[in-house]
Parts: C-alpha cells; structure tokens; sequence
C-alpha cells in the first residue's frame, strides 16, 4: 500500500531527501518536471499539434512548471508554447528563479503577468490554448487562493473549455490537507502528476474528484524516509496489494484447505441477505461455507444456492433467530464467522449478537443488524480479530453522533471506533475506509455509485470472511483491505454489464472471479 501524505509530511520528505540523503532541491525540481513532461507526451496524440500554456507562480510548483517548459522546448524546439510567469521574476523562490534563468538561456522570452492588469493584456493571446499546465499554487498553500492567482484559476476554469489541464503536484487552489471541498477557486485538472506521494486531499472524496486522473511520480525520495515518518498512516491501496490474494492454487490442495465460513443471519423477511453473504463466501474462495439461519428461510437459500449448507434453527414468532438459536458447538470445525445480514434488531436478535460476540474464539466479521450488540457486548475483550462494516448510519449509531457528523470527518471517526472497539473497521461508502485498532487508515480506490443498491455490503461480508478463512497468517489489515479492493473492483465490472442504475448485488458475486482473474493477471 502507497503511503498518502499531508503537506507537512511532504515537507519533512523533502527535508530529509535533501539535508540527510544529499539529493539537491534542484535534481528534485528536474525529476519532477521530466515526470510531468513525460505525462503530457503521453496524453497529447501529437506535441506539436497543441499550444501549451505553461501557468507559473513564484514559489517552487512554479519552478516546476519553469523547468517543464524548458523540457518540453528541449524536446520540440519549434513547440507552439507560452509561458505565463504570474509575478516577477525578483519575487522568484531561488529554485523557481535557477528554472528562470536557464530558460532564458535557451533564448526563450516568456511573459511576465504579475499583475490583474498585465494578466487581462495577455489572455486574448493565449486563450486558444489546447493545453494548460498548471504549476501556480503547490502543496504549501494556506487558506483559498487570493488576488491575481484567484483570478487566473477563475478564468482558466471559465474560458479555457478546449483545453485540457495538466496539474504540477496539486490542482492549484487544493489544500493538501482535507478531503472536504475547498471553499475557494480549484483549478478544474484533467491530470495531477502529484510527486513522492500521493497527498490526503487527492484520495479522499469529494476533494480527489477535483485533481482528475491522479499518477504519482518517484523523484529521487527514497522509501525508508517515508518509512521513517511517523504514524499513524494513512494509506492508499491498490492492485499490487489485492493480488497475492488471488494466486493461483497448488494443485494438492482442497477444500478444506481453503477453510469454512459460518454466516449467521437471515429471517423469513430477509432471506436473501445471509443467502448473498454466504454465497460471495463460495465465490471468493472459501472451501466451504455453512448458514446458521431461520428455518423459515432455509428453503429460499437452498434452492437458489445448493453448495451452501445449512444449519436451520428455531424462528421467533417473527420470523427471525433468537438467543437459543445458537446451540453449543456451532463453531466447531469453523474458520471464520460472518453475523448480521437480515438478522432483524429486537431484542433476542441483540441478545443472539452479543452472544457470538463474547463466546465466537474466530475471527468474525459484523455486519447489517449484527452491528447493533456491538455497544451491548464485550467487544474489546475479544482476542481473535474482529471486523465492523457499518455503513454512515450504523457508524453514527456506533459513535454516538449523527450520520452528517460522521460523513464531515470519516477519517477520524473510523479511527476512533476502531481504537474504542480493539476491531477493525470498514466504513463504506465512495473511498471506503478501513481502519485498524493502532490508527492505521486505508482508503480503497475502487468501486462504483452501481453499487449503491441493497445487498452490496452483505457480499463484502462474504468476501471478507471469505479471505480471512484462506489466509489466516497475513496481517488482518491487508487482508481486509484487499477484500474492499476486490469488491470494488467486481461492482466496477458488473457496471460495465449492466449498468449503474440495472445492476444488483447478486452481480457482484457473479463478477468477482473475473474481477480475481484481472487482478491475477
């Protein structure tokens, strides 16, 4: 997993990249710009079909963009190319103004805007641009964008609709810091380049909407300074991170091999959300999966799934399981628990919850109407893994606050839950996070707004289980997170067959092999 940076993160990188490794902040400025330059060679069809805008402010993102310039002339000489230094060339931060100089040695004038009015003189000339550079504003930025800068985003986001906007490190106008949308101009982007890490405002929603398509670029910091920082970490996960998780199988192998999930859940209104979970269990590899259930749902489940076998128990007289619906030795020969989906929320269904809770010695996954004992049990004395997967609401019933409290700071509320808890916690939603007890804090890139439809967290459950039964030694939080991922990725897929609004929760069962073939591949 990609570690994710704040600005002040970044900025200790960047101290000890280059007082503690001796790599100079210009070697770093030319790395960087080589990996923009390179982007915008590749997103161009043909570089000397376009006019490029080069957007400089004084600081060293516009050093940055100096020195993109200067690449992007070195490789076209005869480049349709203009660059805008949005201040004065004395105001130059002394990287920005080295880029400055070796520009002007290349026998290149680029204009200098550093004023409102100097600025509206130069817009006729380069409105007709087909692709903007953005490198005004950078990871240092401290409130909104004011004045000249404020302006040139406003005016490129309003009259610069056929061009296409590259961003140096960060969307100008971005904060670095926050996920929630930024209260000033952000210049729209196309792509963000972002260097070393990608930083906390481009992962989390709804500010990540706002940097396009995201590409991070090494230049030059080694891994053991990012390493070196410390916690907790906030953490991007991706494919690498997902994939030993569908390797292909030994040969010797069988199912038992693969261990057996126990989905506890289900009632004569809700059968098919234990049904669903218990099959995404089959479908992401467990070797055998069990439903301990109402008898008024077993024949639903058998007849739609007949790998799945079944445990009937008792129904209260309102379809659903009660306390004594969970019998000595239900565990045995288990690998993994999954509890909750269409358990019901009275009174013996909390009473049945609680009860797994405090005797289940497995690892066990909580979902759905399970999540309601979670504040009823001894949660926290639980020595085997434990793993949450509310939904807004449930976690605001969980933290004790509202659902909007919860979707303001979600980062810090999946934290705390977690810590209070000893568990680890998903919190879905677009970017789900997944936190564990030490404040370590995942977001998962993938996924779909298809999946916003019922039954989509009754197959994370199965998946989660499902993984935690096949790989028992690997760190609980990758595993989780790598079954976040595939879940994602499964709905992205099923969108691409169904589309957003006509796909069901049952697709995403029916797309996770491809969805592990892919990742496999």
């Amino acid at each position: 997993m990609r570690r994710v940076l704040s600005g002040a993160e970044m900025r200790e990188a960047d101290r000890a990249t280059i007082e503690d490794r001796g790599v100079t902040s210009l070697v770093l400025m030319e790395s960087a710009a080589t990996a923009v330059t390179r982007s915008i060679a590749t997103m161009a069809r043909r570089l000397s079909d376009e006019k490029i805008v080069v957007l400089c402010g004084k600081g060293n993102n516009g050093g940055d963009g100096l020195a993109v310039a200067r690449q992007l002339l070195l490789l076209h000489p005869a480049l349709d190319l203009h660059v805008a230094l949005l201040a004065t060339p004395q105001s130059l931060s002394p990287d920005a103004l080295a880029n400055w100089r070796m520009l002007e040695a290349q026998d290149f004038r680029a204009s200098a805007a550093p004023t409102r009015r100097e600025w509206s003189t130069l817009l006729p000339a380069i409105s007709d641009a087909t692709l903007i550079v953005d490198a005004i504003l950078g990871t240092g930025i401290k409130g909104s964008p004011r004045g000249l800068a404020a302006r040139v985003i406003d005016d490129v986001n309003a009259g610069f609709r056929n061009a296409k906007v590259v961003a140096v490190d960060m969307p100008s106008g971005l904060p670095s810091d926050s996920g929630l949308a930024p209260l000033g101009p952000v210049m729209r982007a196309d792509r963000t380049v972002t260097f070393t890490a990608p930083k906390v405002s481009q992962v989390l929603p709804p500010a990540c909407e706002l940097a396009g398509t995201l590409s991070v670029a090494r230049i030059g910091t080694p891994d053991s300074v990012l390493d070196a920082l410390p916690g907790p970490r906030l953490l991007l996960a991706g494919p690498e991170d997902a994939r030993p998780y569908t390797a292909r199988r030994d040969r010797s192998t069988h199912k038992g091999t693969f261990g057996h999930v126990l989905a506890i859940g289900g009632s004569r209104s809700k059968p098919g959300a234990i049904l669903m979970a218990g099959m995404a269990a089959l479908r992401a590899g467990a070797g055998l999966a069990t439903v301990l259930t109402a008898e008024s749902a077993a024949q639903a489940l058998t007849a739609h799934t007949p790998e799945l076998m079944l445990e009937p128990a008792k129904t209260l007289s309102d379809g659903t399981l009660g306390a004594d619906a969970l019998e000595p030795g239900a565990f045995s020969g288990k690998t993994v628990v999954a509890m909750g989906p269409g358990l019901g929320t009275g009174g013996a269904n909390v009473e049945l919850a609680a009860k797994v809770i405090e005797s289940c010695p497995l690892p066990l996954v909580i979902d759905a109407d399970g999540l309601s004992a979670v504040r009823e049990a001894r949660i926290d004395a639980r020595t085997a893994p434990t793993v949450l997967t509310p939904h807004p609401g449930e976690m605001a019933r969980l933290a004790g606050m509202d659902t909007a409290a919860v979707q303001r700071d979600r980062p810090a509320v999946a934290r705390r839950v977690a810590r209070e808890c000893g568990a680890h916690v998903v919190l879905k939603g677009n970017r789900t996070l997944i936190a564990d007890p030490d404040g370590d804090l995942v977001v998962n890139p993938t996924g779909t707004p298809g999946m916003a439809t019922a039954g989509s967290g009754d197959i994370l459950t199965g998946i989660l289980a499902a993984l935690l039964a096949q790989f028992p030694r690997r760190p609980v939080l990758e595993t989780v997170s790598a079954g976040v991922y595939l879940h994602g990725l499964a709905g992205e897929m099923a969108v691409r067959d169904f589309g957003e609004q006509g796909m069901l929760a049952t697709d995403l069962a029916r797309c996770l092999p491809a969805a592990a073939e892919a990742l496999g591949r």
